[in-house]
């Protein structure tokens, strides 16, 4: 955050007692702690718990994870359920915290989770999606796009998962 949300004068960084080094906007005389949006991530998993489920979406021509962002007001947990939901229709349960990053493009704390869908039937998936599939682990690590944050919690939940 380079401007004050209230009045649009460059922040400075200035040390707050016990916060550490916080924008501070000279104009309105007030620290301005940053402001970004949260989303979640799943590697949802098949009921056999031997397979992870990609999606393409927004025509690109990549795999992903499903995300989707956190509604003000509601859980991590609730979000992943929902958004699952909402894009694939399938519920998931065992909703386990993998790992959080902070995403700079959309300025965004990327909250990763893996859970375990109740079926493999596609059928429900909706229009936000443009094609999903099952992956086996080993496949899914060639097939998620490279380099991308989906990449790093899928490489990072199947190292733990060893």
């Amino acid at each position: 955050m380079k401007y004050c949300v209230e009045c649009g004068t460059r922040l400075e960084e200035r040390p707050l007692e016990g916060e550490g080094i916080i924008p501070y906007c000279p104009k309105c005389n007030e620290f301005r702690f940053p402001i970004y949006s949260c989303a979640v991530s799943m590697e949802i998993l098949n009921p056999d718990k031997n397979k992870v489920l990609l999606i393409k979406q927004y025509g690109r021509d990549f795999n992903i994870l499903v995300a989707g962002y956190i509604n003000k007001g509601e859980s991590a947990e609730n979000a992943v359920k929902r958004e699952v939901m909402e894009e694939i229709g399938l519920d998931v349960s065992n909703i386990k915290f993998n790992k959080s990053k902070y995403f700079e493009p959309s300025n965004t704390l990327m909250v990763n989770f893996s859970c375990v869908a109740d079926t493999e039937d596609l059928s429900h998936m909706t229009n936000e999606v443009d094609s999903a599939k099952w992956y086996p682990f080993k496949e899914a690590k060639k097939e998620i796009k490279q380099g991308s944050l989906a990449h790093e919690f899928l490489l990072n939940f199947l190292n733990c998962a060893k």
